[in-house]
């Protein structure tokens, strides 16, 4: 029995010495990044921005693999799936690991247990936006018209279990507006915007990060509210929905990077350190504040717990308001 111990951890010895030795040369080729949204959208400009700094400090390519659909289960099961070695990685978000649970009865993937936490790198402020051609000027304006017109507003939103899905099904929800509006869910944020400006939906409420903005001071989307509890520096005139006359609604997205689980402990914490040090550059920060987006890291332990409580946070705001996902 002693003999079998002691082998035992020589074995386990052994391991860390060579998981120590593995990530010492960690990076020894490109690493690609599962960003599961198509090119164009919040999570994906957010994503390449920290990539391109990434790429810098780690001294190897990172390479985005966008991966849309089902919004981003697709792309979450791929990286849930894939080998835990480092080198497939996760632009998780707020959609992965919060809404798709609780939307999704089947999901290939436990956003607790399969994913190793690695850092989060941004949390964002959402927007509401409507046409132009939208008779309302504010949010309570919105809601008199949705009312008074049942089935007629449409609104967009990125796909089901998307950001913008959660940010807009709670909007009519906490409005009372939810059996007189119509949902249209697209293939990710910028074709959900593109449908607005079109008129093919009224209104979306999505993150500011997607592109809505130069839509917006272009005059061809007209911002009504944001969606967190302080107003935007980017768009300073447009009040909270909060202050709007809806203090129970609040929603912002939040972004992280992520492992497959079981993946060495030495590289979540080089990825760590290098996260941390990518988004204290100060052009990294620079282009956050322009995109209204806040530059966040914590370490893999706070980002578990963090993961954990935002999924609680949001079912059992499912469950008070009874929102439905369709």
């Amino acid at each position: 029995m002693k003999i079998e111990t002691s082998f035992a951890r020589v074995l386990l010895v052994a391991a860390l010495l060579a998981g120590n030795a593995f990530a010492q040369t960690y990076p020894t080729h490109p690493i690609r990044l599962i960003s599961p949204n198509p090119a164009g959208g919040a999570n994906d400009t957010i994503a390449r921005i920290v990539v391109n700094k990434l790429t810098e400090v780690l001294g190897m390519q990172v390479v985005i693999d966008n991966r849309g659909g089902g919004g981003g289960v697709i792309g979450g099961e791929i990286a849930a799936h894939a080998t835990p070695d480092g080198y497939t990685l996760l632009a998780g978000s707020v959609s992965t690991h919060s809404f798709a649970p609780l939307i999704h009865v089947k999901l290939g993937y436990d956003p607790v247990r399969d994913f190793e936490p690695i850092s989060l790198f941004a949390i964002a402020q959402n927007l509401l936006v409507v046409n132009p051609s939208v008779p309302a000027a504010n949010v309570r304006e919105l809601i008199a018209l949705a009312k008074s017109r049942p089935g007629v507003l449409n609104y967009a939103s990125g796909g089901n279990g998307s950001t913008s899905h959660f940010a807009v099904a709670l909007f009519v929800s906490v409005a009372d507006i939810m059996k007189q509006t119509v949902h249209v869910p697209y293939k990710g944020g910028a074709p959900a915007i593109t449908a607005t400006i079109a008129g093919e939906t009224q209104f979306y409420f999505g993150p500011m990060a997607g592109g809505s903005v130069p839509h917006v001071k272009a005059g061809r989307l007209k911002a009504l509210a944001v969606g967190g509890g302080k107003r935007s520096p980017v768009l300073p005139d447009v009040p909270t929905v909060a202050e709007s006359g809806l203090p129970a609604y609040k929603a912002a997205g939040w972004f992280g990077l992520f492992a497959p689980a079981k993946t060495p402990r030495a590289i979540v914490l080089r990825l760590n350190q290098a996260v941390v040090k990518a988004m204290s550059a100060p052009d990294v920060t620079q282009r956050f504040v322009d995109l209204a987006v806040d530059p966040v890291t914590n370490t893999p332990e706070e980002l578990r717990i963090f993961v954990a409580d935002q999924l609680e946070f949001h079912r059992s705001m499912v469950t008070r308001l009874g929102i439905k996902f369709d």
